[in-house]
C-alpha cells in the first residue's frame, strides 16, 4: 500500500512539473512526503503483503 501511495504522489508531482506553476508547490511537497515514506519503508525493512 505505501509503494502505490508512493507511485500516486509521484505521478501528481510529475503532473505538476508539466501543468504549470499553480500547484507546483503542493505537488513538490508531496513530493517530499512521497520520498520520506519510501525511506521510513526502506529504513525499517518491513515487506508488505501484495
Amino acid at each position: 500500500m505505501l509503494w502505490t501511495i508512493f507511485v500516486i504522489l509521484l505521478v501528481l508531482w510529475l503532473l505538476g512539473l508539466v501543468g504549470g506553476y499553480a500547484l507546483g508547490g503542493f505537488i513538490h511537497l508531496l513530493l517530499v512526503v512521497a520520498v520520506i515514506l519510501l525511506v521510513v519503508q526502506l529504513l525499517t525493512g518491513r515487506r508488505a503483503a501484495l
